[in-house]
Formats: structure tokens, C-alpha cells, sequence
């Protein structure tokens, strides 16, 4: 069994999160990808190969959600899926998975703060986008470093709001459904145009595994994880679904993709949201304004997640020993999150929004696939493991999950094969790291 020793008190992190705060996470984790990002599928895909899709990749992520959860409930720890890939396959594949993770749960918060930069660039336009998304990361980071628990209330409430606000949204909106707009342009490249849709139909649930890194710090892991993974993706699913077809039923894909200069941006909703109240309107300000709880949200989420990620490989030795240890009396890794927040302001530089959502599917995909294979090597290898949920229709729903996992990720290399190289250089030059710091005796 080559699970990793259990954390020394330097590292332990506190168990305050109760079932109802670890939905909150856990939506919180994704919502953002209601708000932003998935509109950039739709030149690609159109309203109909987006729509299938968002139809292959909620069906992979309800299967992973139901398969990831047994393990996550078994064992415990804020290292996810490099955990459970260690203990499977040993350190070599443990380490390869633990750095698809940090990729995923590094990179979708630069996406995510340029995106904020965008949506407060509508109320301050002499603002550059860049220096609102880089306060984001030194306000929230910050946030995080004080305490978990204040955090976590923090992620709850803002979540809730942003919930309020899609649903506030669908009920503008979807009295003006044209459904003439909706199947206008339906498939601008064909059926295949599916496939360069999939990472931005991925973003709509990136990052709902966050929740198994948490695990460590719920009052009742067992219990509460499964309950926070199951609730979390119903509810993602729901507002997914209903914020795809409320935005573009109002005027068509194209009107929630690009501005009137012709560009694409990264605010679907408030484009979708002006063709109903005008821009000048007051429901239009309010709901912008609440909207950007949902982004507030995500960026938040995701960056206390990548917080344990990065935790987890410090504490066993892939990063410096400084990454795994926690604050004495707020038990918060700041280190990790500061090293996380450096790598995010080398992101932000570069822009590219639809890149960086690209290379984060990519970790998220690859993570996916292997946590599937930890769990069927798991029940083999450890059947008398403790397993307070277990996974329904087993086998089943985890070869769904594999195979679409599978699949979606050579869809990505083939639509995106620039970014795809980006991804396999950083796992090549991690893992050939990893193979002479074994050589040498190294953890």
C-alpha cells in the first residue's frame, strides 16, 4: 500500500465543514462556468454540437461524480485523486496525476479572474481588466490564508447568491425564448464541430472533484462527501442546462458570443441579458452585479482547492517542503497558496482565456481517466477497505466514465493540438523531474 503517511501536526489542516458548506463548495467550485466560457464553444459547435456536447459531458461527469465519490469517502485526503492514483498504481503514476491535478486546479483560476476583469470592466471601463483580476487574486488568496471556516462561509454565501442570480436571469430571459434564434446556424462546421465544443462544455462542471480535496477537513468525511458530490452535480446540472438555453434563446449563439465590435468576450449572460432590459436599464446593473458572485464564487473555490492540491505534494516531497506545511494557528497552507497565486499572475499575462480554460480541461480529463482506473485496481487490490458509499451499478457507471473521459480528452488534443503539446510538455518535464529526483533517493 503506498499511500502516503498520514499529515504531521505541522501540516494537519482543521475538520469545520459540514455536509450543507461542502455542497456550497462544491457548486461553488463550477458555477462560474454558467457565467463565462462555455459561450466560446459556440462558433465552433453552433447551438446544436454545443448542445451534444454539453449532452456527452454531463453524462461523463453525473458517472464520474457517482464513481469518484466511493473513493473519496474510503479514503480521505486533501491530495484527491494524486492520492488514490498512489495508493492504486504506486508513486510514479501517483505523481503524474497529482500533476494533472495542480494543472487543472492551478490554471482555471486565471481564467476565471480575467473574467471577472471583464465583467467589472462594464462599470469600469477605464479599469484594465488585468489589474481588477490581479486584485481578485491578492484579495481572495488572502481570504483563504486567514481560515478555512471563515472561507468556506464566505463560499456558501456568495454561492447561494450566485444560484439566486441564474435563476433571476432564467426568469428575465426566458420569456423571450425565440426558438427560430435558438436553431439559427445550428451547426456553422458540421456534426463535427462537437469536438473542438467539448473543453467549453466540460468548463459548465470543471472542478466539481474539488470536493474530494476537502475531505480532510469535513466534520463527517464519510458521510458528507458523498452527500456534497451528489447534490452539487444535480444542481449543476440544472442551472447548466437552463442558463444554455435561456442565453442563447434570446438572439441566437452569435449574441452571446461576440460584442458589437465582433469580438468574443468572456460575458454571456450580460449580452444575452441586454437584448431583453437594454444595458441602461436598472434589472440589467442589479443582476451584473449580483452575477458576479458566481464568478466571485469559482475563483474563490477553486483557489482554496488548489490550496490543498499543492499542500499534498509538499507535504510528500514533488515540491519544496515549505508547500506542505500549514500555519500554525489558522492551519492554512500559505505557502501553497502563494506559490499558486505567482503561477496564476504568469497566466494572466499571457490573456488567453479559451487556451487557459483548454490546458485546465486537459489535467481535469486526465485526472478523470485515472481515478476511474484507481477505483476499479482499488476494489481488486483492497477489497476489504472500508467503503461507507460504494459506487451504484458498478462496473458500469465508471467504464461510462472512463471511456467518455477517454474520449473527450483526444477529442481536445485533436481540436486543440498547440495547447495539447503546452499539456504534455509540463507532464513530460514534470515527470523526468520526478524520475531523476527517484534515481537519486529522493521522496
Amino acid at each position: 500500500m503506498n499511500t502516503p503517511a498520514q499529515p504531521a501536526e505541522s501540516s494537519k489542516l482543521e475538520r469545520s465543514l459540514g455536509p450543507l458548506t461542502i455542497w456550497g463548495l462544491g457548486v461553488g467550485y463550477v458555477i462560474s462556468g454558467e457565467y463565462f466560457g462555455w459561450n466560446l464553444g459556440l462558433p465552433a459547435g453552433g447551438t446544436y454540437g454545443m448542445l451534444a456536447a454539453t449532452g456527452i459531458v454531463t453524462v461523463m461527469y453525473a458517472c464520474f461524480v457517482l464513481s469518484y465519490a466511493e473513493i473519496a469517502c474510503a479514503i480521505p485526503r486533501a491530495g484527491g485523486a494524486f492520492i488514490y492514483a498512489d495508493r492504486a498504481f504506486g508513486p510514479g503514476v501517483g505523481f503524474l496525476v497529482g500533476l494533472a491535478q495542480l494543472i487543472e486546479f492551478v490554471f482555471a483560476p486565471p481564467a476565471i479572474a480575467l473574467a471577472i476583469g471583464a465583467y467589472f470592466n462594464i462599470f469600469l471601463p477605464d479599469v484594465p481588466a488585468w489589474s481588477i483580476a490581479v486584485a481578485a487574486y491578492l484579495m481572495f488568496t488572502a481570504l483563504n490564508i486567514y481560515g478555512v471556516k471563515l472561507s468556506a462561509a464566505f463560499e456558501l454565501v456568495v454561492t447561494v447568491l450566485a444560484v439566486g442570480e441564474l435563476l433571476i436571469f432564467a426568469g428575465v430571459t426566458l420569456p423571450h425564448f425565440d426558438l427560430a434564434r435558438f436553431t439559427a446556424e445550428p451547426l456553422p462546421n458540421g456534426w463535427g464541430g462537437i469536438l473542438p465544443a467539448i473543453p467549453f462544455a466540460i468548463w459548465f462542471y470543471l472542478a466539481i472533484e474539488g470536493v474530494a480535496n476537502i475531505a480532510e477537513e469535513a466534520r463527517n468525511p464519510q458521510r458528507d462527501i458523498a452527500f456534497g458530490f451528489g447534490s452539487a452535480m444535480l444542481t449543476l446540472i440544472v442551472l447548466a442546462l437552463l442558463t444554455f438555453f435561456a442565453s442563447v434563446g434570446v438572439d441566437g449563439w452569435r449574441s452571446v458570443v461576440y460584442d458589437a465590435t465582433g469580438a468574443a468576450v468572456d460575458k454571456p449572460l450580460p449580452l444575452a441579458l441586454g437584448h431583453v432590459v437594454g444595458e441602461q436599464h436598472p434589472l440589467y446593473h442589479l443582476l451584473i452585479t449580483v452575477g458576479l458572485f458566481g464568478l466571485v464564487a469559482s475563483f474563490h473555490g477553486i483557489i482554496l482547492v488548489a490550496g490543498r492540491a499543492t499542500l499534498e505534494f509538499g507535504r510528500v516531497g514533488y515540491l519544496p517542503k515549505i508547500f506542505g506545511r500549514t500555519l500554525p494557528k489558522r492551519h492554512t497552507p500559505a505557502a501553497a497558496l502563494v506559490g499558486n497565486m505567482l503561477v496564476g499572475f504568469i497566466a494572466l499575462a499571457t490573456g488567453r482565456t479559451g487556451d487557459i480554460i483548454t490546458l485546465s480541461v486537459f489535467g481535469a480529463l486526465t485526472l478523470y481517466a485515472a481515478s476511474m482506473a484507481s477505483l476499479f485496481k482499488l476494489r481488486r487490490a483492497e477489497p476489504e477497505l472500508p467503503r461507507p458509499f460504494r459506487t451504484p451499478l458498478y462496473p458500469v457507471l465508471p467504464v461510462v466514465a472512463l471511456v467518455l473521459a477517454l474520449g473527450c480528452l483526444g477529442a481536445v488534443f485533436v481540436s486543440s493540438p498547440e495547447v495539447g503539446a503546452v499539456y504534455v510538455a509540463l507532464m513530460l518535464l514534470g515527470g523526468a523531474g520526478f524520475a531523476v529526483r527517484h534515481r537519486g533517493g529522493g521522496t
